[in-house]
C-alpha cells in the first residue's frame, strides 16, 4: 500500500483544527481517519485530535486478517461510537469545551475494497482512470436541500449555508454513522479530505492535478491548489493506493 497525506492551516484560520492518521496493517491492508473539528479556540482541535486517537487505536487493535464486510463495518462503527462518547463527555465536563465536535471519515482498504464510515461533510472519493467518484454523502443543510429538490448541486456549491452540518461526532451522546463499501482496482486512489479542500478545489481541478499518475505528489498539489484558490479553511488530504 502507498499512503501520502498533508494537512495545512490554510491562509485565513489562526490554527489548524483538522486531524488525521493513517497506516498499514498486515496483508496489504491500509486505514485512515480524517476529522475536521469545530467549537471555539481550542475545542475543535481537542475534538478532532481525540477522535483520531481513539479511532486509530480501535482500528489497529481490532482488525484481523480476513475479516468480512460485517466485521469491518463493526470495527469502524464501534470505533467512532467510542470516540463520540469520549468527546461528548469531555465537552460536558469543561464549560469552555461545551458544543465542541468534529466531522469524521474513517476507512479501511482490504482485499480490493474500501470500507468507509462517516459523519459530517468531510468526504471520501475514488480516483479511477481519470474519473472522480464521491462515495460519501454530506450530512449538511445544503445537501438536504439538494435531496429535496430545493437547490441544484451547482447552487449548493456557492450557497452561504454550505458549512452548516447536520451530524457531528461528540455533539450528542449518540451518533448516527453512514457506512459504504466500494470495489477498487489496482492504481485506483482513495482520497479522503476535509471541506477545506472541496470548498476551494473543484472536481475538475482534482482530476487535472492527479492526471499524471505521480501519486506521491497528489496530496501536496491539492493542498497547494486550495491555498492558491483562497485557503479559507484548514485543509487535510489523505491519499491511499495499492
Amino acid at each position: 500500500m502507498r499512503i501520502v497525506a498533508k494537512t495545512d492551516v490554510g491562509c485565513v484560520r489562526p490554527n489548524n483544527q483538522d486531524s488525521y492518521a493513517a497506516g498499514e496493517l498486515p496483508d496489504s491492508v491500509a486505514w485512515a481517519v480524517v476529522c475536521d473539528g469545530m467549537g471555539g479556540a481550542s475545542g475543535g482541535n481537542i475534538a478532532s485530535s481525540t477522535a483520531v486517537k481513539i479511532i486509530s487505536e480501535r482500528i489497529t487493535s481490532s482488525y484481523k486478517s480476513g475479516m468480512n464486510f460485517n466485521s469491518i463495518k463493526n470495527i469502524l462503527s464501534s470505533a467512532i461510537a467510542a470516540a463520540n462518547i469520549q468527546v461528548f463527555d469531555e465537552s460536558r465536563s469543561d464549560s469552555s469545551l461545551m458544543g465542541m465536535g468534529t466531522t469524521v471519515v474513517a476507512a479501511i482498504i482490504a482485499d480490493g475494497s474500501v470500507y468507509v464510515a462517516h459523519a459530517g461533510d468531510s468526504r471520501a472519493y475514488i480516483l479511477s482512470k481519470g474519473n472522480l467518484k464521491q462515495i460519501t454523502k454530506d450530512h449538511s443543510f445544503v445537501q438536504e436541500m439538494v435531496d429535496k429538490g430545493r437547490l441544484t448541486p451547482d447552487e449548493a456549491k456557492d450557497d452561504p449555508r454550505k458549512n452548516i452540518i447536520t451530524r457531528a461526532l461528540g455533539v450528542q451522546n449518540e451518533l448516527r454513522v453512514d457506512f459504504c463499501a466500494e470495489f477498487i482496482d489496482k492504481d485506483d486512489v482513495v482520497l479522503i479530505c476535509t471541506d477545506g479542500l472541496t470548498n476551494y478545489v473543484s472536481e475538475k481541478e482534482i482530476i487535472s492535478l492527479t492526471s499524471d499518475g505521480k501519486f506521491n505528489d497528489f496530496a501536496e498539489r491539492l493542498v497547494d491548489k486550495a491555498n492558491e484558490n483562497g485557503g479559507g479553511d484548514n485543509i487535510t488530504v489523505v491519499t491511499l493506493s495499492y
